[in-house]
C-alpha cells in the first residue's frame, strides 16, 4: 500500500471522498490535468486543511458565496506570513462553502517548486507557477485563480509594515480584461500574525537563492484569520493606455484595502 493510500484510508470519509468527486476538476487517465491538479491528492489535503482551518486558525469567513461558482474569476487577495498559509485558507473556504463549492487554483512563487518533493505537492493540491502563460490558459479554462498582486513584497513583508498592502503588479488586470474574467477583493486578517517577522537578512537570501529570509520565530502561531470577500468587479477589454489600467489596479487595491479594515474591525482577540 503507498503512503497517499494509507493517508486516504485514515483521513478521508466516505462522504468527503464523495463530496470531492462532485466538485472535482476534469482529470486525464492518468489522475491529473495539464497543470497537475490531482483528485485523490486533494482529498487528503482537504481533511488536513480542515483541521488547520476549523481547530488551529479557527478562520471566520465573511461574503465567500459572492465569488462566482462558474467562469473565469481572479481572486485577488493582500499577502502576507512568510508562506502561502493565506492562499491555502482561502482555497478551502470557497470549496468548503456549502452553496455551490469551487476547486480554485493558487499561483505559487518560482521559489516553492524549486524546494524538493514541494512544488509537486502544491501542484498536486491545485497550486501553479505563477506564469502570465498559465493564468491565462487557466482563465481560458474557466477556472477560479488565487492571485497574490504583491507577490513576496508582500508575503515577505515585517511584522511593522502588517496590513500595508505593497504595490500590486498590473499583470492580473491585463488577463482579467483580456479574458473577461470576473475580478473578486479579498482582505485576509490574521496571516500576518502566524509568523511576524522582524527582519529580512538579504546577504543570508541571496546566498541561499531565496526571495528573502526573514528573522522570526521557528513557528506557526495560532493566530485568529478572518477572511473577508468584496464585491465582485467587472472591467471591459476597451483599447486603453497602461495609466488607465493602473488605475483599474488601483481600484481593485482599494477595495482590498476595505475588506482588511473589515476584516480588523471584525476582530476582536489576535490568538
Amino acid at each position: 500500500m503507498s503512503l497517499a493510500e494509507f493517508l486516504k484510508r485514515r483521513l478521508v470519509s466516505k462522504e468527503l471522498d464523495e463530496e470531492i468527486d462532485q466538485i472535482g476538476k476534469p482529470i486525464g487517465s492518468l489522475g491529473y490535468d495539464p497543470w497537475g491538479y490531482n483528485n485523490e491528492t486533494l482529498k487528503i489535503g482537504y481533511a488536513v486543511t480542515r483541521e488547520i482551518y476549523e481547530k488551529y486558525f479557527r478562520v471566520e469567513v465573511d461574503g465567500i458565496d459572492k465569488i462566482p461558482a462558474e467562469g473565469p474569476v481572479l481572486i485577488i487577495a493582500n499577502h502576507s506570513g512568510q508562506l502561502p498559509i493565506d492562499g491555502l485558507l482561502i482555497g478551502f473556504a470557497l470549496a468548503s462553502r456549502e452553496n455551490r463549492p469551487r476547486i480554485p487554483r493558487a499561483m505559487i512563487e518560482r521559489f516553492f517548486p524549486t524546494v524538493p518533493y514541494l512544488g509537486n505537492l502544491l501542484n498536486q493540491f491545485g497550486g501553479v507557477l505563477g506564469d502570465p502563460v498559465n493564468c491565462a490558459k487557466m482563465l481560458a479554462n474557466g477556472e477560479a485563480i488565487i492571485v497574490f498582486p504583491e507577490g513576496v513584497r508582500g508575503s515577505g513583508k515585517l511584522y511593522r509594515d502588517r496590513y500595508q498592502l505593497k504595490r500590486f503588479g498590473n499583470g492580473f488586470m491585463h488577463l482579467a480584461m483580456e479574458h473577461n474574467a470576473t475580478v473578486v477583493p479579498v482582505g485576509v486578517v490574521g496571516c500576518e500574525e502566524t509568523i511576524p517577522a522582524i527582519a529580512n537578512i538579504k546577504p543570508l537570501a541571496r546566498m541561499l537563492g531565496l526571495p528573502y529570509f526573514p528573522l522570526a520565530a521557528p513557528v506557526i502561531l495560532p493566530a485568529k484569520v478572518h477572511i473577508c470577500v468584496g464585491d465582485p468587479m467587472v472591467f471591459d477589454n476597451d483599447d486603453i493606455p497602461e495609466e488607465q489600467v493602473t488605475t483599474r489596479v488601483e481600484l481593485v487595491k482599494a477595495a482590498v484595502g476595505e475588506m482588511i479594515k473589515k476584516g480588523l474591525n471584525q476582530r476582536k482577540r489576535l490568538f
